[in-house]
């Protein structure tokens, strides 16, 4: 005979899926409120994130003099003019040269798409399918609308050209704030919040600020030696372009697994086109030892402290940030889902008991002790 359900066992387990349901509804309906007001707060938003980021770069220099005697608002001043005059001077010896060939490296990387296609399109693959062609068009179309995209977010830092000078100055105002003033920041928060608030918040913002600058710091260092190092390659092989690609690479360094393999396909794309398939293995050969050099040799050396994220969260964040917000959403996705990260692990230590400590007393036993401690007399 088979079991019948227990009605007051079915209502409580309805009862509670409706009610975990109706928690789970509120809290995605707050989540999509919280994110239309930071959509409607963007040109406000986006300055103080790029401030932040400009910050977690130039703190360690500001440390440093305030260490040394420095006063506060003269350390973070001689900073913030150092920033400006290495800003101009890439912008003078770099920038420029990038922006005036990113025509040329869009250019070629479609070229080497069409390449590929006419490859595929002949034995031994003989792919003629008009789908397979259409989707090395939008491809071609795609990649090469972003690639100048990606240069000009890199050499302007902002997201729009026309709020571009704005942005810059204000995020360059917070940035001076920031190092001026970043240490009290802190104990004023302390100040402000009430109850557990006062504890709890401070202590995520301290995680969270030295996971943001873990990241920044160790990727800009990475990405500058893979740029170093490829752009030396490529300019030993004789491909086109070093400049550009050495500063995608740079650039592409900032979204990690993704951000590596585009520019490597990007690199082997224009090796091809220019040089022949013999420099495009070659080409392919330097990236991948670079990489390997650098996941090897590099990560371990400059960043002590990962961020904690799995190679598949990593994946699904920049996929989810590039399709919410484009190029600047796939450079933001890591830093974010880091935050969201230290958020959880520090609400799962609130939320957790406490760990029991084993007891370590001894059992009493009635047994006399007739160890080596009785002591023998010698005979007379």
């Amino acid at each position: 005979m088979s079991a019948t359900l227990n009605a007051k066992k079915t209502r409580t387990a309805l009862r509670t899926s409706a009610r975990v349901s109706l928690e789970m509804l509120l809290v995605v309906l707050m989540t999509a409120v919280g994110l239309w007001i930071l959509g409607r707060m963007w040109s406000v938003i986006w300055p103080l994130v790029i401030a932040l980021l400009l910050t977690t770069l130039t703190w360690p220099v500001t440390r440093f003099l305030r260490r040394h005697g420095w006063h506060p608002t003269l350390a973070a001043s001689a900073v913030t003019v150092l920033f400006l005059l290495v800003a101009a001077g890439i912008i003078v010896l770099i920038a420029v040269p990038v922006a005036s060939q990113a025509g040329d490296l869009a250019t070629g990387v479609s070229n080497g798409i069409q390449h590929l296609r006419g490859w595929a399109a002949g034995p031994p693959l003989n792919i003629g399918d008009d789908q397979v062609s259409t989707a090395f068009d939008t491809a071609a179309n795609r990649i090469q609308s972003s690639v100048g995209s990606i240069v000009t977010a890199a050499v302007t830092g902002v997201g729009t050209v026309v709020n571009g000078l704005v942005t810059t100055v204000l995020a360059l105002f917070l940035m001076f704030f920031f190092l001026k003033d970043g240490p009290r920041f802190l104990p004023w928060l302390t100040r402000q919040l009430p109850g557990r608030l006062a504890t709890d918040v401070p202590a995520v913002a301290a995680r969270g600020w030295d996971t943001l600058g873990s990241f920044v710091r160790s990727q800009a260092f990475v990405g500058l030696l893979d740029a170093v190092f490829i752009g030396l390659g490529l300019w030993i092989v004789g491909v086109p372009l070093v400049l550009p690609l050495a500063v995608l690479t740079f650039v592409s360094a900032f979204v990690p697994i993704i951000g590596a393999l585009f520019a490597g396909f990007v690199a082997v794309l224009i090796a091809l086109v220019s040089n022949g398939p013999t420099d495009a293995l070659i080409v392919l050969a330097i990236i991948v030892a670079v990489q390997q050099l650098e996941g090897n040799v590099f990560q371990p050396m400059v960043q002590s402290r990962g961020l904690g994220l799995h190679a598949a969260v990593i994946l699904l964040a920049v996929t989810l940030g590039g399709s919410l917000a484009g190029i600047v959403g796939s450079l933001l996705a890591v830093p974010v889902a880091a935050l969201i990260a230290v958020l959880w692990n520090y609400l799962r230590e609130q939320l957790s008991d406490p760990p029991q400590e084993p007891d370590t007393d001894e059992p009493k036993t009635d047994e006399p002790d007739t160890g080596a401690s009785v002591p023998v007399q010698k005979p007379a």
